[in-house]
């Protein structure tokens, strides 16, 4: 299965509720109508079609008297009139045209014209006015897209459309459509520079996948040609050291480790220097999960920061905030945080198979336009992947691209 499809499959307890809501709000207040297909134009074409046979054989009995040389195709049969004179009147009382007038109609020709059965589904609409839009701002609202990117997206949704006839369908792909106009503004890889080693700094709070989402893009790194050493930064965690051991055997990078309790900022120097004489392309560091609300633990990530620039004034080269999808709006205010202290440079959001909440993704880049690097939906190592704005919106939306 391909990972949009992955992604919209995960992606469900959002999309569900966006589509069951969406069909609630044009039920209510909605009526049925058919849909326009215009079951009388295909009849037209099939009368044109059904005329020409019947012109074919009244031309043919007249050029006995020969009066007409227009018709080049009749002076062949001249050499034998007799026979065509009687089959050509034979067939004039019988009228036998009438006949596939009746059965090319629901046979061959609706086969040839693609008709399709006359039984349309009626489609229920409802006009676009002020009670639709509110409903529909809080139903984006419940799915975490934010308050102020709701009121922006419904505002965009509505310009031109007021009083107009809107079925779900119709305002699903205009939802779609909004959303990833707001996305792909961020949707932007992981770059990478000249420059080595390139130093990325993996950030985030406690359970946001920061181990996992380093042990991903190492082992994709590594099978672009690139080669990754990892340090885990993490020294209050034996388990947290190793995982992230256990993503470097399986992504073949190695690991830098220090005792437990050790300074993480020493490690981060030390891993710089080793990353130098090794030649790597990229030196991923790993930090310990910490809470946005704890001074403590925020200022010892500041502090890897100054070690840091101390042996390369412009590392770290990208910050990567790892966010948890679950957190919803909480997410806003962790970004807020980490870009304080250490200067985010891109994200990347895990956890989308686990919830209702794939609109707070919406809400981070209509609010900040920090880079999207990646987005999760599994533990598999393909299950992170680039940000798609288009396949995001679809999946966010539930709607039909194939």
């Amino acid at each position: 299965m391909s990972f949009f499809g992955k992604l919209k499959n995960r992606l469900f307890k959002s999309s569900s509720k966006l589509d069951e809501g969406l069909d609630a709000i044009v039920q209510d207040g909605g009526t049925e109508e058919p849909e326009a297909e215009a079951a009388e134009q295909p009849d037209a074409p099939e009368q044109a079609l059904t005329q020409t046979p019947e012109v074919d054989p009244l031309p043919e009995p007249e050029p006995e008297p020969e009066p007409e040389p227009e018709p080049e195709p009749e002076p062949e049969p001249e050499p034998e009139p007799e026979p065509l004179t009687a089959m050509d009147i034979k067939p004039e009382p019988t009228a036998p045209a009438p006949e596939p007038q009746e059965t090319a109609k629901p046979g061959l020709l609706g086969r040839l014209l693609g008709r399709k059965p006359a039984a349309a589904k009626p489609v229920v609409r409802r006009v676009l006015d002020d009670d639709m839009l509110e409903q529909l701002e809080e139903l984006l609202i419940t799915s975490d897209m934010g308050v102020d990117t709701a009121l922006r997206v419904t505002a965009n949704i509505a310009e031109g459309r007021m009083g107009k006839r809107l079925s779900s369908q119709e305002i699903k792909q205009l939802l779609a459509s909004e959303i990833a106009r707001i996305m792909e503004e961020v949707a932007k890889p992981l770059p990478i520079y000249a420059k080595t080693p390139q130093v990325v700094l993996v950030v985030g709070v406690n359970g946001s996948g920061k181990t996992t989402t380093i042990g991903k893009l190492a082992s994709q790194f590594r099978a672009a040609g690139k080669k990754v050493v990892i340090a885990a930064g993490d020294t209050f965690r034996a388990a947290a050291v190793e995982q992230l051991q256990v993503w470097g055997d399986r992504a073949g990078v190695p690991v830098l480790t220090a005792p437990e309790g050790s300074d993480p900022a020493s490690l981060a120097f030390d891993a710089m220097s080793k990353a130098q004489d090794e030649g790597a392309d990229l030196l991923m560091i790993d930090t310990a999960g910490r809470l946005q609300n704890r001074a403590d633990l925020m200022e010892e990530l500041a502090k890897i920061v100054r070690v840091i620039r101390k042996k390369d004034p412009e590392a770290p080269h990208n910050t990567l905030l790892v966010l948890d999808a679950t957190t919803g709006q909480n997410a806003l205010s962790q970004v807020e945080t980490f870009q304080k202290l250490a200067d985010v440079s891109g994200l990347v959001m895990t956890k989308l198979d686990g919830t209702a909440k794939g609109g707070v993704l919406v809400a981070l880049a209509d609010k900040f336009g920090l880079p999207i690097h990646a987005i999760g939906v599994g533990e598999q190592i393909d299950d992170l992947q680039p940000f798609d704005p288009e396949e995001f919106a679809a999946a966010l939306t539930a709607l039909d691209t194939e």
